[in-house]
């Protein structure tokens, strides 16, 4: 019998850490499954999802750029996703054989934040992709106050904006940055093989929090940046393995061993 096996899919993947984290649980565990990285592009994503509905060991895939939004129009959505952030990070495909997605990025990227008081707060979210819908939609769920969005399509922006019920400003990434408590970069830029996140971050308070959901490097020139300037700073692997933590618990029916974080931690920054 073919052993059970999820992944993780996007265009680029080669950076990706999900494989050593779902392999550092299922192994945790006992479980005998395994984990993969699959490099799948735009044009070949339907024929990637149709080939996983027919394989019955294929408990699912986590999603990454540029995928969350297109998978949308690709599986069943019985949470609404779509109406509510728009997005989808996670796919599942159950006993019956049914394929449906859902996200967990919110909850991910909302857990390492949950003590801040952001109600009524300044924040800046870059980016307005299939992984600033997550954001948006957990700041939008802890009343953050006035938000603005730095993209390179401001419409877009706005656009995310508006969905959301926030209230605030979409301006061009050339911008200055306004005083903010929290400052989230839910883009690419600064990725390994990316351009760079260019920032000033001078307007923001000695107290403000700044979040790089990038996570390969892991320090990125904006977590040094905010480092140098004594600013609180969070890394991308917070949110990837708190959203990795619920995708797991999705695809293997246990949940994530997390008492073992520290270990992981210490693995993923080798």
């Amino acid at each position: 019998m073919t052993r059970p096996y999820a992944e993780v899919i996007g265009d680029p993947i080669a950076h990706s850490k999900s494989p050593l984290i779902h392999e550092f649980w299922l192994e945790k565990l006992g479980i005998d499954a395994e984990y993969r990285a699959t490099h799948v592009v735009a044009d070949d994503l339907p024929r990637f999802l149709a080939d996983r509905r027919n394989d019955a060991a294929w408990r699912g895939c986590n999603v990454t750029i540029p995928h969350k939004i297109a998978m949308l129009d690709l599986v069943d959505d019985p949470g609404d996703v779509r109406a509510s952030i728009g997005a989808m990070n996670t796919i599942v495909r159950d006993a019956e054989g049914r394929v449906f997605g859902t996200n967990t990025d919110a909850a991910g990227f909302y857990a390492p934040i949950a003590e801040i008081d952001l109600a009524g707060a300044p924040v800046v979210v870059i980016g307005a992709g299939g992984a600033a819908r997550a954001v948006l939609f957990a700041l939008a769920r802890a009343g953050a106050g006035h938000v603005t969005v730095l993209n390179r399509s401001p419409l877009k922006g706005a656009a995310l904006l508006a969905r959301f019920g926030l209230k605030g400003d979409a301006l061009p990434l050339s911008a200055t940055l306004p005083p903010a408590a929290l400052l989230v970069n839910t883009s690419a830029l600064g990725m390994q093989g990316q351009p760079p996140l260019e920032l000033d971050l001078s307007p923001l308070p000695d107290g403000a929090v700044v979040y790089d959901i990038v996570y390969a490097p892991l320090e990125t020139a904006l977590l040094r940046q905010a480092g140098a300037r004594g600013l609180e700073t969070i890394d991308g692997l917070e949110m990837l393995i708190g959203q990795a933590a619920m995708a797991f618990e999705l695809f293997f029916g246990r949940p994530a061993p997390r008492a073992h974080d520290a270990a992981l931690r210490t693995l993923l920054m080798r």
